[in-house]
């Protein structure tokens, strides 16, 4: 055998009953574990109230209105009065759930975390975030204590020499082959290869997905859009009614001429020359 050729290892079949086969099961079984607890953690979604709703829906109204406004359906007289009581209502206010905002009034949204469906929705964040890390902390104790230095598998295909830093944390020897897998490496590959098995198993929306605990922060839930986000209806309204006033130079009626053009389609009148 030559000195640039690896020695060759013959592992104990124990290290694989005793060490790669609990790891896997354990990391498998406490990924599908945490999404269960996550999901017992999830409180439902609080109903809105009725003038929330109507806020809501006021808002979804013009912007339906704006978005039909090339090819509308509405008479041109019923489009300018819906049109403008709309715009008059955002600019009165009529439609916030909490009245017409009085000058000295500051925004809602401005003291989002005072709010409490905020403050639900950070906790809530905090305990995810909890339920997602802590078990991963404690199996990497785990497999420090009991298993540092432990050679577990060796891949089936070649690897360049780079991948040796990441495939065989905790073992000193600078000859061994890049394809063998030490026990702390075997860890990280299946803290992000199981998430396909999570995914196939318990949905692709799942809680068992470990990529994701390292780039969210406990408050990153808190910050996504939630039934009961507080937002600033009034700036909305107030954008809305710009755009409202936008969309009225693109009207264009829908049944503009319609009985020509189904008299021209059927050949009852000459097609137009232009």
């Amino acid at each position: 055998m030559s000195a640039d050729t690896p020695a060759s290892l013959y592992l104990d079949p124990q290290i694989r009953d005793w060490v790669l086969f609990p790891i896997t099961l354990v990391m498998i079984l406490v990924g599908v574990l945490r999404h269960y607890v996550v999901v017992l953690l999830q409180s439902p979604p609080k109903k809105l109230s009725r003038a929330g709703i109507r806020e809501q829906r006021a808002l979804l109204r013009s912007q339906i209105l704006r978005a039909t406004s090339s090819k509308s359906p509405i008479p041109p007289a019923h489009y300018k009065a819906l049109s403008r009581h709309l715009s008059d209502a955002f600019k009165a206010g009529e439609y916030l759930k909490d009245g017409p905002p009085n000058g000295d009034a500051t925004s809602s949204a401005a003291n989002a975390l005072t709010d409490p469906a905020t403050m639900d929705g950070m906790m809530a964040g905090m305990k995810t975030q909890m339920v997602m890390m802590i078990p991963q902390m404690i199996i990497m104790g785990w497999i420090n204590f009991f298993f540092q230095g432990f050679v577990l598998i060796k891949l089936p295909f070649p690897l360049t020499f780079g991948f040796k830093s990441m495939l065989q944390r905790s073992i000193e020897a600078p000859d061994m082959d890049v394809r063998w897998v030490s026990s702390l490496s075997w860890y990280f590959l299946n803290l992000f290869g199981l998430n396909g098995l999570y995914r196939l198993f318990l949905g692709g929306d799942n809680s068992a997905d470990s990529s994701r605990d390292m780039t969210m922060s406990p408050f990153a839930s808190a910050g996504t859009a939630q039934s009961g986000q507080p937002q600033d209806f009034a700036k909305l309204f107030k954008a809305e009614r710009d755009n409202l006033e936008l969309s009225e130079g693109q009207y264009a009626w829908a049944g503009e001429e319609l009985d020509v053009k189904v008299l021209r389609k059927y050949g009852r009148l000459l097609p137009r020359l232009d």
